[in-house]
Formats: C-alpha cells, sequence, structure tokens
C-alpha cells in the first residue's frame, strides 16, 4: 500500500468518525445537556468518584502500562447514538493505544427492548474472554436487530457461536441470575456517577460533554500532558 493511499484511507476514517460523533450528538439517547457552557476541550466541572466509573472487573478493551489516563464510557448495544459514537471510539482507542485506558461499561436503557439482553449476551461472551468480540459485534449489527419489540437472544447466541465459543458454557451464562446482576451493577454505577443517558463519558473522573471527535481528542491530549 502506498503512503498516499494509507493518508487517504486515515483521512477518510478520521472524517467518517468524526461525522459520526457529530450526528450522534443531537439522538434521543444523548445525554440531558448540562447547564453550563462546555470549554472548548469537552470537559465539564463535574467530577466523580474513581470507584463508581472503574471496579475492578470493569471491561477493559485497552490497557495503558502507566494508567494515568482512562476514558469510560457507559454505553447501550441498542442505543443509535452509541452506535453513531462507535467509529469515533474505535479511531481514538488506534490513536492512543498503550497511552489511554479505554474501558466499557453497560448501561441499558430501559425502553430499549433487546438492551438488557444485548448486555447481557456480551457479558455471557465476557466470561469466555471474548467481551470486545460481542461488543464489536453488537453495534456492527444494530440495524439488523435493534428496536425490536420481540426478544432477539436467539440471534445473540448464533453471534456466540459465530464466535467460537463454547455454546453450553454461553447458555449457562446467560441463564445464571450473576450475569444479569454484573450488567445492574454497571448501570447502578452509572445512575450514581449521575448518567442520564447513553453515550456518556468520563475523562480521570470528570464527564466529557463532547461537540466533535476532536473535543475527545483534545480532552486525551490535555490529560496526557498533565
Amino acid at each position: 500500500m502506498t503512503k498516499n493511499l494509507k493518508a487517504t484511507i486515515t483521512a477518510v476514517l478520521v472524517a467518517a468518525a468524526t461525522l459520526a460523533l457529530l450526528l450522534f450528538l443531537g439522538r434521543p439517547d444523548s445525554p440531558a445537556p448540562v447547564d453550563r457552557a462546555a470549554p472548548a476541550d469537552g470537559a465539564v466541572d463535574t467530577s466523580v468518584p474513581p470507584d463508581l466509573l472503574v471496579r475492578d472487573d470493569s471491561h477493559r478493551l485497552s490497557t495503558a502500562p502507566d494508567g494515568r489516563v482512562t476514558f469510560v464510557e457507559f454505553l447501550d448495544f441498542e442505543c443509535e447514538a452509541c452506535r453513531a459514537a462507535y467509529p469515533a471510539v474505535e479511531q481514538l482507542r488506534s490513536e492512543y493505544a498503550d497511552r489511554v485506558t479505554f474501558v466499557a461499561r453497560y448501561f441499558p436503557i430501559a425502553s430499549h427492548f433487546n438492551a438488557e439482553n444485548a448486555a447481557v449476551a456480551v457479558e455471557a461472551a465476557a466470561q469466555q474472554g471474548q467481551f470486545e468480540q460481542m461488543y464489536q459485534r453488537m453495534f456492527e449489527t444494530q440495524t439488523s436487530w435493534g428496536e425490536q419489540q420481540v426478544s432477539q437472544a436467539p440471534l445473540f447466541r448464533q453471534f456466540a457461536g459465530d464466535l467460537g465459543l463454547d455454546m453450553a458454557a454461553y447458555d449457562r451464562a446467560v441463564a445464571d441470575p450473576a450475569t444479569l446482576e454484573r450488567v445492574r451493577s454497571d448501570q447502578r454505577d452509572g445512575q450514581a456517577a449521575g448518567v442520564q443517558g447513553t453515550p456518556t463519558f468520563f475523562l480521570n473522573g470528570e464527564r466529557l460533554e463532547p461537540r466533535s471527535v476532536d473535543d475527545l481528542r483534545a480532552a486525551l491530549d490535555t490529560a496526557l500532558a498533565q
């Protein structure tokens, strides 16, 4: 692949991520706006106790060796805004690999019929070391199962099979009340942290109100520079 082609592909990916993030900001599942204006880097003065944002069992999509900067997203797999933000978050993960810890936490919205089912399926996959793969599959396929008023659990089970999971173990995990409780414990932490909708982002304990992917990038750069 030539340098020019690589540069073109990178530019397209960044533009797509920026557009996706701009689109999600106007969606109904976005968090309620704060009363005061956010500064240019997207940060607002809303600190949260660290243990509400990252637990020992929280799912880390990537881990920075120095542990100085942690980016947390409370998300709902059926949330269209979360799906719109997903490419931007993936782009940032690529750009800040090994420098920023990215943490994903469940926050299924009650009005989304399959949000909790999806989170349980992802958590069941996580018990076999396949959290990231199932997380990605949910967002990549959301348009095919979202906004359905019947259970999509059989489809999610098919996703698990496609990933090569031990299906007997997967079925036990889905049926185990402890798996649902694991999802709801994330949700309770989010509620205690003031999460009102999805996606909601926190950076080193401060809630972010980004207006673009550049706002998120600027916030990360500032945190890394401190």
